[in-house]
């Protein structure tokens, strides 16, 4: 059997319910969105479709004005259409999936699933968001046939940019639905595939908000200010910016406190099951509305001074007063810039002898031993939950990644030396001389496996290509601080830069040359692109302007002549090679990034690409050969039929996306604006990027006409 999903449909028009709507209409999928009617409609309202939708319609408008914006173009809201659970539930039956998104109520979501039971047709898959309720207690009482069609699809908010979907299979779904299913969050929805049991809050929530409590109530009993806090457990950890608190505010207090007191409930017998209890502060503010963002005040606030400014504000968790945010002074953080690799600077913070550096070694520790614990529980190996936490929450290193950063070794000698029980499994590993959780074996990354006590394969993508895996079987066969070119195969060299931002410098600029002339001597044709950095990333942040303003201070503009004269050379180099240039953007593709792309031969870019020619916003113009390089797509884009137009009017919309500094908001609207062509492709997981750019090079026939 051949199985498509043509037409999906989102029973909930809530935040998630409305998230996942609009990632599929953003993969082209025809979506119906379902909700309540309301409850207290007169009896001429009860008869006017407009009030019987009214919870729907407010469900839909609020996903379309979403900022970050849920949909990749606003052109998506077209494949959406919405109803309501009494005049169009019928309307279920033309669905090829339907993912229920309600209320967290064991009994609401029964009844609607054998509601849905009556309607759907056979073979359509039924799911759950939920992440508290079991799937079994969910489909009691329902048919083999439909728990054979029936998992958890758990997404991440918000849906569209959270790269994690954990699937859950029910007691009886079918091997194939999961396969399929598994195929269709990874090529089509663009996400990372996480297995997970029908546990309590699956696998990135269970680990996550057990770290991010138990970071609460050390923060209480270490003395420490929510803003020290967040200072030890942001990017000096490999973690964003809005660390444990900050992250609260976004998410909710409310939301948070509903998250960890159901867990609490539901794990009974978990060693640490009293993590997930709020701290008496936490328990205050909810009952105070001080949510965060929602309500304009939670862990932090933000308001105005005497002279007009923004004033930051963090609460004092002894008062529940707000003090003027002062940044943490801990001797550890000013020498962490010292160390510029993650590992280096995690091992640094964790071993330091202050106050933040042992808050942030309990944080950690105590999240790492849980983590070890739920295997087998929540999940069969460290692989799932390292993803869960990286695509979940925006790590740039999972617990056992962390791990094996900071040592497993030292770490558990000082675990047992503070008391720290330490799980059997880590020691038996220990034990028998495997000191860590990862390790490159012919040029593939093994991992742990706690159930066979070997390393095995970590799973990959049939879809991907690692460059990781490509250098560690010594494919890199040039390299140099700023750059590496590195064979993929079948004669196709892929050009990866790994400056900060991947910004460009003077030793990107000479390094591609050469990489050029290599290729032209050695191979057929040449990928740019990168797969370092979390999401979204940055393909390439642009030039390196402080190299310019320092060059200007410095009156050295016969320099910044020769750098950008040497640029032109080498983009127009890539342009007019003897070979396909394939460029693979994501993320940010920024001013000399984006010069890149537009002077190579195809694009296949990420679905979350933010591209333009930014210079005029720093008061400079794009002098790598964009603004040619974009006039000339807008004249190609042109039929060879309509030759008779002036093509002189495509100079309008080239200037003023170049004047006014545009920015793509996601791959679709860069082909709006003139960055991608028709002929440019559109992919949905950045992990297939490397892979399917060697693809396209790999297609002669169409870079007949260059």
């Amino acid at each position: 059997m051949i199985r498509r999903i043509r037409k999906a449909a989102v029973i909930g028009s809530g935040v998630m319910g409305g998230g996942i709507a609009g990632l599929l209409a953003s993969a082209g999928i025809d979506t119906l969105i379902l909700d309540i009617v309301p409850p207290d409609l007169t009896d001429d309202q009860a008869t006017d479709p407009t009030f019987r939708n009214r919870i729907v319609k407010q469900g839909f408008d609020t996903m379309v004005k979403s900022r970050p914006a849920a949909l990749m173009t606003p052109d998506d809201a077209r494949r959406i259409t919405i109803g309501n659970l009494e005049d169009d539930f019928h309307r279920l039956a033309d669905c090829d999936w339907i993912v229920e998104v309600v209320v967290e109520n064991l009994q609401v979501k029964n009844d609607l699933l054998s509601r849905i039971e009556s309607v759907r047709k056979a073979d359509t898959i039924v799911s759950t968001n939920t992440s508290g309720i079991p799937l079994k207690a969910m489909s009691q009482g329902l048919s083999l046939e439909f728990r054979q069609h029936f998992m958890g699809t758990h997404f991440f908010n918000p849906v569209r940019y959270m790269r994690l979907l954990e699937l859950i299979p029910g007691q009886d779904t079918l091997p194939e639905v999961l396969t399929f299913m598994a195929d269709f969050g990874e090529r089509r929805l663009g996400k990372g595939i996480v297995w997970a049991k029908d546990t309590p809050n699956f696998v990135g929530n269970r680990i996550g908000i057990q770290g991010s409590m138990k970071s609460m109530h050390l923060m209480v009993t270490e003395g420490l200010s929510i803003a020290e806090a967040d200072a030890m457990l942001g990017p000096v950890l490999g973690r964003p910016k809005t660390a444990s608190f900050k992250t609260g505010d976004l998410v909710g207090l409310d939301i948070l406190g509903h998250v960890a007191t159901n867990t609490h409930a539901m794990v009974d017998g978990d060693e640490a099951r009293e993590d997930f209890t709020l701290p008496a502060f936490v328990k205050n503010m909810i009952e105070q509305n001080l949510l965060g963002k929602k309500t304009g005040r939670g862990f932090y606030k933000t308001d105005r001074g005497a002279d007009g400014k923004k004033v930051r504000q963090v609460i004092d968790p002894k008062t529940l007063r707000y003090q003027t945010w002062q940044p943490p002074d801990f001797p550890c953080l000013a020498t962490a810039r010292n160390y510029p690799a993650l590992e280096d600077r995690m091992a640094h913070i964790i071993y330091a002898e202050d106050r933040g550096a042992r808050f942030a070694w309990q944080a950690l520790a105590h999240n790492l031993v849980y983590a070890a614990n739920r295997i087998p529980e929540i999940a069969d190996t460290i692989v799932e939950i390292d993803r869960a936490l990286k695509w979940g929450f925006n790590f740039e290193l999972g617990p056992f990644e962390s791990w094996d950063a900071i040592g497993v070794e030292r770490s558990v000698a000082r675990m047992d030396a503070e008391g720290i029980a330490v799980p059997d499994k880590i020691r038996q590993m220990l034990d028998a001389g495997h000191t860590c959780f990862y390790r490159m074996e012919k040029g593939c990354t093994h991992y742990f496996d706690f159930a066979t006590q070997s390393y095995q394969p970590v799973p990959a993508s049939n879809h991907s290509l690692s460059l990781a895996a490509c250098k560690a079987a010594g494919n890199a066969v040039r390299t140099c601080d700023s750059a590496s070119l590195v064979d993929i195969g079948d004669g196709i060299f892929c050009c990866e830069f790994h400056t900060k931002m991947n910004a460009l410098n003077g030793e990107i600029t000479e390094f591609l040359a050469n990489a050029l002339d290599y290729v032209d001597t050695n191979g057929i044709g040449m990928v740019i692109g990168n797969q370092a950095g979390g999401m979204p990333g940055a393909f390439s942040a642009g030039a390196d302007i402080n190299y310019l303003r320092e060059c200007v201070a410095a009156g050295e503009f016969d320099t910044i002549n020769a750098v950008v004269g040497r640029s032109q050379e080498v983009f127009q180099h890539i342009k007019y090679s003897g070979f396909p240039v394939v460029a693979a953007p994501y993320g940010m593709t920024l001013g000399g990034g984006c010069e890149i792309c537009l002077a190579a031969d195809r694009i296949v870019a990420h679905t979350e690409l933010y591209m333009g020619l930014v210079e005029v916003g720093v008061g400079l113009l794009p002098a790598g050969g964009g603004c040619l390089n974009l006039w000339k797509r807008f004249i190609n884009s042109l039929l060879p039929a309509m030759d008779g137009i002036n093509r002189a009017k495509c100079f309008l919309p080239t200037f003023m996306t170049i004047a006014m500094a545009k920015v793509s908001t996601s791959a679709a609207d860069a082909r709006r604006l003139g960055f991608l062509g028709a002929g440019d492709r559109l992919v949905a997981n950045r992990d297939h990027l490397i892979a399917e750019a060697k693809k396209e090079v790999l297609m002669p026939r169409r870079f007949a006409s260059r």
